[in-house]
């Protein structure tokens, strides 16, 4: 801190050559015409230690004084730039033009020369522009978060929620019809599995009354009364490996377009391993192995006929028996190939998976009874023998008795009219 008084007091001379000079010496004086002038008879001469001492004090008090110019020309500079910029930050956030100062008295323009009261007064002005940029930084935050969307941009996403908003109702309008839908294909479905079921339950009614035991284990019908494809019966037993057979019933039908499928066997892999079928306008056929043979028989009459089957795989012969006259007789039905065991013998239904898959358009309608199968093929006069009721014999692999045969669907079992009473019937 330094104070002008100091600056102008008599002891120290004028300043300039003080700081030039040198110090006088005590045997030399300088030239007569260079000298200092004398001080006032008033005033003491300082004595040569303290000339030393005030040289040293007035040298160090102006670089002081230099030093503090150039930070108050350095620190005028910071105070320009910053309200330069402060008046820029306040243009952009209150909508003033950019580079144009805020109204108001600038006071930073004539300092006070005291360095203690220059110090406070930018402590002060500092405080001040720091207060203000934090308040300008609130503002312009407060701004952002505020913003409002453009107004395009508005519509274009309440036109992308409109749409949204339409797919959505259509697709739930679509569900609802599915589920409209649905619900009349389930009930009408119920009513009528709720109909084959209280018809099957009052023909277990009235088997349970009077028809539970049969005179005979053979003696014994299943009937088989709509085209569906859920009435059937199941042969409870399964082939053995086959290299012949002869398989033997009697029916009764007079469905048309065709009979239906009387049996079907199917096994792993190949579903029309043994069928007989009779469908649409197409004559009777025999299907082993997938391979077809067409049979000269006519039974669609309504009446009973009892129908024989022969075939061997030795050159596929075949033999198609009615009433007991061979009306047929064939080769080359699946040569030498041997019927595969363990599959699913199904009588009224045609198979298309082993057990399943039942189609109702080549169902049998109508009435079965005395389903033998035997492993070999019978002669012209034991066919004969079985057909006019002269004889009564019973398959060796698969025999017509009532606990190897079940009835599923509303298909069901009863008496069977003798076989005198089915010859009439011829």
């Amino acid at each position: 801190v330094f104070s002008p008084f100091l600056l102008s007091s008599p002891f120290l001379g004028a300043p300039g050559p003080l700081a030039s000079a040198p110090g006088p010496g005590p045997h030399s004086r300088p030239p007569a015409a260079k000298r200092r002038p004398r001080p006032a008879p008033s005033l003491t001469r300082a004595q040569p230690g303290q000339s030393e001492l005030l040289r040293a004090a007035v040298l160090q008090l102006r670089e002081t004084v230099v030093q503090q110019k150039e930070t108050l020309g350095a620190q005028r500079e910071a105070i320009r730039e910053l309200t330069g910029k402060l008046a820029r930050c306040e243009g952009l956030a209150g909508g003033k033009a950019p580079g144009r100062a805020a109204s108001g008295k600038d006071t930073m323009g004539d300092l006070p020369r005291d360095p203690g009261h220059v110090v406070e007064q930018l402590s002060r002005s500092l405080q001040t522009l720091k207060d203000r940029l934090e308040s300008l930084e609130h503002q312009l935050r407060v701004n952002v978060s505020t913003a409002v969307l453009p107004s395009d941009f508005r519509e274009v996403l309440q036109r992308r929620l409109g749409e949204l908003e339409s797919q959505l109702l259509r697709k739930v309008a679509e569900l609802e019809d599915e589920k409209s839908l649905l619900h009349n294909e389930t009930s009408a479905h119920r009513q009528k599995t709720e109909s084959a079921l209280n018809a099957l339950l009052l023909r277990v009614t009235e088997l349970e009354r009077g028809n539970s035991a049969f005179k005979s284990p053979d003696a014994f019908k299943v009937s088989l009364p709509l085209r569906t494809n859920y009435l059937y019966g199941k042969i409870k037993k399964t082939l053995p490996e086959l290299y012949a057979f002869t398989i033997c019933l009697w029916l009764r039908s007079s469905a048309l377009p065709g009979i239906g499928t009387p049996f079907s066997y199917a096994v792993p892999g190949q579903a029309n391993e043994i069928v007989l079928i009779e469908w649409g306008n197409n004559p009777i056929e025999l299907l082993i192995n997938d391979k077809v043979a067409q049979l000269p028989l006519f039974v669609s009459d309504g009446k009973w006929h009892h129908i024989c089957i022969t075939w061997t795989t030795r050159d596929g012969m075949w033999e198609a028996f009615q009433d007991g006259e061979k009306l047929g007789t064939g080769e080359n039905l699946a040569p030498w190939h041997p019927i595969k065991p363990g599959g699913v013998l199904i009588l009224g239904q045609e198979q298309d998976t082993v057990g399943g898959r039942f189609d109702a358009t080549q169902a049998f309608v109508g009435e079965l009874s005395q389903f033998n199968i035997w492993d070999r093929v019978l002669r012209a006069q034991e066919i004969v023998n079985i057909a006019n009721c002269s004889t009564n014999m019973p398959g060796n692999i698969i025999p017509w008795v009532d606990n190897n045969v079940d009835v599923f669907g509303g298909a069901s079992k009863w008496p069977v009219e003798t076989c005198e009473e089915r010859l009439l019937d011829l």
